[in-house]
């Protein structure tokens, strides 16, 4: 019985060591990342919308995410949302400015005179830009250009992530 009270408890405490922890020096990932954004869509029928999105990591260089957006066309009110999937080639912000590519659908919401509603693929490429003077926290510039239900111009702010993009 002693014998396997002093196993059970070498073991217990084996497994003590082994549980995930942050280190002193570790600074904990931000999981999502929010952004705000203006995006002009150039085709026959044109349109210009605001949005909000997310989005979360899906791997060191890459994030996903869902963008909605509201705004006016040709026609009237129109809208969008957008899931898209972003790689970035600087995810550990090493330079101030930082390109990206990203792919993914986008579904625009108008009415039947501007075409209705439809699903495009969507496809563009971005710059993000630094934080404020090197702050840690904060917000940073976007600006994309891109193909998805006719071009694409836009301009985001999104949250920054310490140490990452």
């Amino acid at each position: 019985m002693i014998r396997i009270n002093c196993v059970a408890t070498a073991v217990a405490i084996g497994l003590a060591f082994c549980l995930p922890c942050n280190a002193g020096a570790q600074i904990p990932t931000q999981a999502v990342q929010t952004e705000a954004r203006v995006d002009g869509i150039f085709a026959r029928t044109s349109g210009f919308e605001a949005g909000l999105g997310v989005s979360v990591p899906a791997g060191i260089y890459l994030r996903t995410g869902l963008v909605a957006g509201l705004g006016a066309g040709n026609h009237g009110l129109e809208g969008r949302t957008d899931f898209v999937s972003r790689f970035s080639m600087d995810p550990f912000r090493q330079s101030r400015w930082a390109p990206y590519a990203g792919a993914g659908l986008s579904g625009r919401y108008r009415s039947t005179e501007a075409g209705g509603s439809r699903v495009f693929l969507l496809i563009f490429l971005g710059i993000e830009g630094p934080l404020r003077n090197g702050a840690t926290a904060g917000w940073v510039p976007a600006i994309e250009l891109g193909l998805g239900g006719g071009a694409r111009v836009g301009f985001a702010m999104r949250t920054a992530i310490t140490g990452r993009r």
